[in-house]
């Protein structure tokens, strides 16, 4: 059985991961689970799946879950902070690492497991919205494979022929006889709303998702669609694209997934229930195919498809990040950190919704023509725009 890291076991990803490895028993064993500090969630999971390490990054959640788990005679061991997290997704024995931690603290484990030269389930945006030219050299460099866990990469994915799919970050798309991928996105929760009204959408309207079941901070940039730019960026990196090669294509119907467009004018789509257990069973089982659980695509009930151009004005926060896009490594850090920011704000109802776009902008407008020569300076950056972004909050919030 190949032995499978899951990094970031008890968001939305990593329950849906287990979901499926539920679904296909005996083909995967569970090397390690990890979380921050879910830990009734741990508990549960460490039970059932009975891996050989769990990390919780919290120290005190780390001494409880290893209490508990021991009063369950449980021979799980229980490591703890965030080198922990690095050390098992190295760790020899691992096959696969499911790169499931949402933000910028998934990208020193995601980036651990690549030097070890994984295969790479690779959930975590930031991991390529934040450094994507070292992460995809690093990717090439180390042997690493890379397979995309994003509903909508996956499904660019699984429509471009092989050999683009085995040298993720230095195709040619243009040489494969494409012209163009249309990423496809729902337009979340407000895209038939009045523009004017935004400005008093609560947090409860933001996180209800028309089609997706996703966590908080992910279902609010489904609503202002920065998570369309951050997959905007991410398709850059992953495919080797230039922004002209990348449209995006609002789809409230939520299943086609994306497509990829030909020179011949042929458009391959990938197509299904909206369910990440999907993405999830093709990463886990490539070039195989296994049971997700997820039913299959009803035609007859789907009715009809609608497209929809994205509108800028409503959604200032994509028009940002392919401004970001264009500008470069520094930009897209910069603005992706002051989203993780402001988002975190939003929630705690400390600033409004479209007071989102301007600690992104601001945070665009103050870093985004920096140099970054190395993976530290990104780091560095990322701190420097979250300060940046937590002083306008301060301000918005008076």
């Amino acid at each position: 059985m190949r032995q499978l890291v899951i990094l970031g076991a008890s968001g939305s990803i990593g329950q849906s991961t287990l979901k499926v490895l539920r679904q296909n028993p005996g083909r995967w064993q569970v090397l390690a689970l990890t979380a921050w500090r879910s830990l009734d969630a741990m508990v549960r999971d460490c039970l059932e799946f009975s891996p050989r390490f769990a990390v919780m990054v919290d120290e005190t959640a780390a001494r409880e879950l290893a209490s508990r788990l021991k009063a369950h005679g449980s021979q799980t061991r229980v490591l703890s902070g965030a080198k922990a997290l690095c050390e098992v997704a190295a760790h020899p024995d691992a096959h696969s690492v499911m790169a499931a931690i949402v933000g910028a603290a998934g990208l020193a484990p995601t980036m651990a497991a690549v030097r070890a030269g994984k295969r790479i389930l690779l959930a975590n945006k930031e991991a390529l919205v934040m450094s994507g030219a070292f992460f995809m050299e690093a990717v090439r460099d180390h042997g690493a494979e890379l397979l995309p866990i994003d509903s909508e990469h996956n499904a660019i994915f699984q429509c471009l022929p092989e050999a683009i799919q085995r040298q993720p970050g230095f195709c040619d798309l243009a040489a494969a006889g494409i012209s163009k991928i249309l990423l496809t996105g729902s337009g979340g929760p407000f895209r038939y709303s009045d523009i004017d009204e935004l400005a008093s959408v609560t947090p409860a309207q933001a996180v209800a998702h028309p089609n997706w079941s996703m966590g908080a901070k992910i279902s609010v940039d489904s609503a202002t669609m920065f998570n369309k730019g951050l997959e905007y960026i991410e398709a850059r990196w992953l495919f080797n694209a230039a922004p002209e090669q990348i449209q995006v294509v609002i789809h409230p119907q939520s299943v086609i997934h994306s497509m990829v467009q030909y020179k011949d004018g042929s458009v391959l789509a990938q197509l299904g229930n909206p369910d990440m257990c999907t993405p999830i069973a093709h990463a886990l089982a490539y070039p195989d195919r296994i049971s997700s659980g997820v039913e299959p695509l009803d035609f007859f009930s789907v009715g009809e498809f609608s497209f929809i151009r994205p509108d800028l004005d409503r959604y200032p926060c994509l028009a940002l990040a392919m401004a970001a896009c264009r500008q470069g490594q520094a930009a897209t850090t910069a603005l992706n950190a002051a989203n993780e920011a402001a988002v975190a704000a939003f929630l705690a109802e400390r600033i409004g919704f479209m007071d989102i776009a301007r600690v992104n902008e601001a945070a665009l407008q103050a870093f985004g023509q920096q140099g970054a020569g190395s993976l530290d300076d990104l780091i560095a950056l990322d701190g420097a725009a979250r300060a940046r972004a937590h002083d306008l909050i301060e301000e918005l919030s008076r």
